[in-house]
């Protein structure tokens, strides 16, 4: 399952400064024939589609994978004067704010701009990122868990604070993990500034345990999870993604007909991830072809089982197994990038202080 994780690097550009070192390729790979794209770790896409691409447009695509989101964004900051590729992909906006007002991306309007759902355009005046995918950091539950146990799963924040949940979630650090900085997040947009630190407070005396991961989380602590039930997992709640169910269902040998974990549909905090042609990218032609690309119908509907989220583009073709086991939240909870630009590190500082101490 693709996932997407963060390092401590979120406060602040100064604990990252090194890692822009020791990099003499500035991605531009001599030819102009050759375009490339700088991610984060959870990059995927089909051979075929990419291939395609390339055969059509004349260009070679180069993917450098430059660790988990948090960094990759930083790192791209500190080399945008002499950046390593032409493209950035996997800005989400939880972080959108720090790579804008860093000058980190240049304008261009993509090819397909038009088709994309319209609440994920933001920028419109400068087009300086482009919308590729969505997804929902939300509570996963262990279905046969609360089954075996006569309990109705809980749906909302407010449930997880019952005394009925005590001790059954799991969460990731919001200073280090991409999903436990979106539920942070999530308890932001729904409790407002003041109100979601009693909220936390609340949930670390209901028995909420904290760990550094994603993946630690998952497929160590969570029981629902084909890693938990292997590590004998005792967590029937955790912090995942709405895609999570669907993916135990495709990677499950055999497959069942139904997904063993659900998702609690109340807790759901909305993630869109951005594109961009990087400030002074040497093939910034080729950045644009693989921007279209990027947008395009075939991408679009091959991008779901890769990356495990949903395609942003109005025709794209969403599988089966996300309508079925997966579908993304009604009224997930949304923030302004520019309140999460305002709020952000002070909010993962006292969640610190309130959480871990």
């Amino acid at each position: 399952m693709t996932k997407r994780t963060t390092t401590a690097v979120v406060i602040g550009l100064g604990l990252v400064t090194l890692s822009a070192c020791g990099s003499s390729d500035s991605g531009g790979a001599g030819a102009s024939k050759t375009v490339t794209l700088v991610s984060h770790d959870s990059w995927a896409v089909s051979k075929s589609v990419l291939e395609d691409f390339e055969k059509q447009s004349g260009y070679k695509v180069r993917v450098l994978k430059d660790g988990d989101a948090g960094q990759a964004v930083n790192k791209a900051i500190l080399t945008k004067d002499n950046p390593q590729g032409d493209v950035f992909f996997g800005v989400d906006n939880t972080l959108l704010s720090r790579a804008l007002d860093n000058g980190l991306f240049q304008s261009y309007e993509a090819k397909g701009s038009d088709q994309i759902v319209q609440r994920y355009r933001i920028d419109q005046d400068r087009h300086r990122v482009t919308p590729i995918d969505s997804g929902d950091i939300c509570v996963n539950y262990d279905k046969a868990y609360f089954s075996r146990h006569k309990l109705a799963p809980p749906a909302s924040f407010d449930d997880l604070i019952k005394p009925a949940y005590k001790n059954l979630l799991v969460t990731e650090n919001a200073a280090t993990s991409s999903p436990g900085l979106g539920f942070l997040l999530g308890t932001a947009a729904k409790y407002g500034d003041d109100g979601w630190q009693d909220y936390w407070k609340k949930l670390k005396a209901n028995g909420v345990k904290v760990v550094d991961g994603w993946e630690q989380a998952y497929n160590d602590e969570f029981s629902g999870s084909a890693g938990g039930k292997k590590a004998k997992a005792d967590r029937p709640l955790v912090v995942s993604y709405a895609s999570s169910p669907p993916a135990e269902v495709i990677y499950a040998d055999p497959k069942p007909k139904t997904a063993p974990t659900g998702v609690a549909s109340d807790t759901c905090f909305r993630q869109v991830e951005y594109a961009g042609l990087l400030s002074n990218a040497k093939n910034a032609k080729g950045g644009k072809a693989l921007l279209d690309f990027l947008i395009s119908v075939k991408f679009q509907d091959d991008m779901p089982l890769n990356m495990f989220v949903y395609p942003v583009r109005e025709t794209a073709q969403v599988p089966e197994e996300f309508v079925k086991f997966g579908p993304q939240a009604k009224d997930p909870e949304t923030l302004a990038p520019a309140k999460i630009a305002d709020n952000r590190d002070q909010w993962v500082k006292s969640w610190t202080s309130l959480v871990l101490k």
